[in-house]
């Protein structure tokens, strides 16, 4: 992400905290997982403690000192908070801007006027993925699920037909498009080159939300065929607002820091030359931190201003989005500290000595242990960032495309087959008003479907670069 936080990645992981061979530190990795698992799943505590005992407990398991697994923890957690802390503000005040000045309804109305019979659920998965790209998953299913439920309703649809589409452009957007969270730290990590992973994203995300999404709905439709439940269905309230924003200032603001990080990428592509002025200028407004700083600055001009706030509601609005991150920058750091103990334990180290034996490519294995990490703890985030910090090593020599491909190969690892840990499912769940079955035969499968489709054309993509 910053080469600062690069640096400090690289610093931190110099010196292993323990000398334990391949056999102590897999049980130690093991135990360490198992420990966390436990902690969210059976004892319900908060993902940012079951990170923090499941560091101290992996470390202790690997024999190292605790005084050096405390360090490991606390430097991976800080170094983690300062790479992606400031950007994951950036999103959610732009999130919160989108949403309180009505931009988000503006999309949606102006998409679905246009939209209906077979053409909604392409509109839905357009929706999604469209508010997807500057919003956390949660925020996102917490916006357009109403939505989701007023559509097929209004429309008389399967909720499935109408609600798959929409969970899958948010999910992948949130498992495979920076600067989500998961996928920003695996860059930082991997020391990929973001403009590129953005853009071979983006390559990989529309085929696979097109064929988890409007094409995989007709089969959840067929095997959980329920209508919207009323007491879920939103009774819109009378807004307050003077007026909203226009469908094409709200869709130029959310899509400004991808444009700009697009053109960084293809400007650094072309021109390749560092002293070059252009490719100066573009590095700088490409830069995540400025590109996302640049959307909420015009932001609030393009959508607090065009629907009236004053200074003071726009200073408001601002405030009241920083305040619910607060546990996503925790876990998110955790996740780090927790990834930056397995590094230090030498976790990397081990993982590629046995790969070599297993003759398993870079990208599947970045995956399998992703998906292992995402089964056991339900957790996308902590999946990515964990995997990518034991896949580091495999990084090292790799070519720039290719880096950028093992962070997706991770990222869609840690998409597959949601469960009952994962808070995703309880929330989809509860909305739809589905039981645990009908959960699983339609959010889980789709999840399922989105991580090996992805896995497949990032492989494919691998043999053509």
């Amino acid at each position: 992400m910053t080469s600062l936080s690069v640096e400090m990645l690289a610093a931190d992981a110099v010196e292993p905290i323990t000398s334990a061979g391949n056999a102590q530190l897999g049980i130690a990795v093991l135990a360490g997982i198992a420990v966390i698992v436990l902690l969210i799943t059976k004892f319900k505590l908060h993902a940012f403690l079951a990170l923090t005992i499941g560091s101290l407990a992996l470390g202790s398991f690997a024999g190292a000192a605790p005084a050096k697994t405390i360090a490991s923890f606390t430097a991976g957690l800080g170094s983690t908070v300062a790479g992606v802390g400031v950007l994951i503000a950036l999103g959610a005040i732009l999130g919160k801007l989108l949403a309180d000045s009505g931009g988000a309804d503006q999309i949606v109305d102006t998409i679905l006027a246009k939209a209906s019979g077979r053409a909604m659920p392409w509109a839905m998965v357009l929706i999604a993925s469209i508010i997807g790209l500057p919003l956390f998953f949660e925020v996102g299913i917490v916006l357009l699920i109403p939505v989701v439920l007023l559509v097929a309703k209004r429309g008389n649809y399967s909720l499935m037909r109408i609600g798959i589409p929409a969970l899958a452009g948010l999910s992948v957007m949130h498992g495979l498009i920076p600067p989500h969270p998961g996928p920003l730290v695996a860059i930082d990590a991997l020391g990929a080159n973001l403009g590129v992973t953005l853009a071979l994203g983006v390559l990989v995300a529309i085929p696979t939300v097109i064929i988890a999404g409007p094409l995989f709905s007709r089969y959840a439709a067929r095997w959980v065929d329920i209508k919207a439940p009323e007491k879920m269905i939103p009774q819109r309230p009378s807004e307050d607002l003077e007026r909203r924003p226009s469908f094409g200032a709200t869709l130029a603001t959310i899509l400004l820091p991808v444009v700009l990080m697009l053109v960084k990428a293809l400007v650094d592509i072309v021109v390749d030359n560092p002293e070059n002025h252009v490719q100066r200028v573009t590095d700088v407004i490409g830069s995540p931190l400025i590109a996302l700083l640049a959307a909420v600055i015009v932001g609030m001009f393009t959508l607090g201003r065009a629907a009236g706030f004053s200074k003071g509601r726009l200073s408001v609005t601002v405030e009241k989005s920083l305040a619910p991150i607060a546990g996503v920058l925790l876990i998110v750091g955790a996740g780090g500290g927790f990834k930056q103990t397995l590094i230090d334990a030498g976790v990397g180290q081990m993982i590629l000595d046995f790969s070599k034996d297993w003759s398993i490519p870079a990208l599947l294995l970045g995956w399998l242990i992703a998906v292992a990490i995402r089964l056991a703890t339900g957790s996308a985030t902590v999946a990515t960032i964990s995997a990518a910090g034991l896949v580091a090593p495999l990084a090292a020599d790799m070519s720039t495309s290719h880096a950028a491909l093992l962070v997706l190969a991770v990222g869609a690892g840690s998409l597959f087959f949601s469960h009952v840990n994962d808070a995703g499912f309880w929330l989809v769940k509860e909305y739809f008003g589905m039981s645990v079955g009908q959960t699983v035969k339609t959010w889980s499968v789709m999840e399922t479907i989105i991580s090996v489709v992805s896995l497949g054309f990032i492989l494919l993509l691998s043999l053509i670069l």
